[in-house]
């Protein structure tokens, strides 16, 4: 079982030391817990130790998981969305971090609209380029902000990404360096601030902090590897 209680003080404390060098309050970089595979007996327990945010990134095992947690609890889904699953992600979850075309953009809002309700949401970019991530090329992403005046029932945030996997942070650094940039490009299109930056993983965390991530996305580091889960 991990020890989510000293994961999250050494978590606390590296946000802390980040935002430091950074010259930012820890207060305005929230913690998206990750649950993936981990069942509901986990997520109490994190939730006893004081946390409220938590991500899952498959509609499935979150309508089956969601029920069976604390009912105070807001929940984002983090990843990739099939338009099939709008309907239930619209129902389940609080904010949507990963609009990546504007196919699913006018589902959701057919969705939102349907279930009398406004979504919060950013658009994914896949500042590196690689072929195995989804997203908006920086281009198209400054490119699509005026079409989301179609969308009324979307609620556009910010942008979140995911840097290619390195077992080096600091090589991290350029791809969120690049969405922050790319954030201050799509405030001047859209001509409305964007708040929210949503990138950095267990990995990555402190350099995404240092670059301006208002979002951080742990799993592992918070409660292990998710083998543990497939054992829980």
């Amino acid at each position: 079982m991990p020890n989510i209680a000293d994961n999250l003080t050494a978590i606390q404390k590296r946000i802390a030391a980040a935002c430091d060098r950074a010259g930012r309050a820890p207060e305005d970089v929230q913690l998206v817990a990750v649950g993936k595979k981990f069942p509901p007996p986990i997520i109490h327990e994190a939730a006893d130790c004081g946390l409220t945010l938590f991500g899952e990134n498959r509609v499935q095992e979150a309508k089956a998981k969601i029920p069976d947690c604390p009912g105070h609890l807001r929940w984002h889904f983090i990843g990739n969305l099939q338009t099939n699953k709008c309907r239930d992600a619209v129902a389940l979850f609080d904010f949507l971090h990963a609009v990546d075309s504007l196919h699913l953009a006018a589902e959701l809002n057919k969705r939102c609209e349907q279930a009398a309700k406004v979504m919060p949401v950013l658009l994914e970019v896949n500042v590196s380029g690689e072929g195995s991530k989804h997203g908006f090329t920086p281009e198209a992403a400054v490119a699509a902000m005026e079409a989301f005046f179609e969308f009324p029932q979307l609620e556009l945030h910010g942008l979140m990404t995911m840097a290619p996997f390195t077992r080096q942070p600091e090589s991290a650094r350029p791809y969120f360096q690049k969405l922050r940039e790319l954030k201050s490009a799509c405030e001047d299109q859209l001509g409305a601030p964007l708040p929210e930056l949503s990138m950095g993983m267990s990995g990555d965390y402190e350099i995404a902090i240092e670059e301006g991530a208002t979002f951080i996305r742990l799993g592992t580091t918070l409660f292990g590897p998710r083998s543990a889960a497939d054992k829980d």
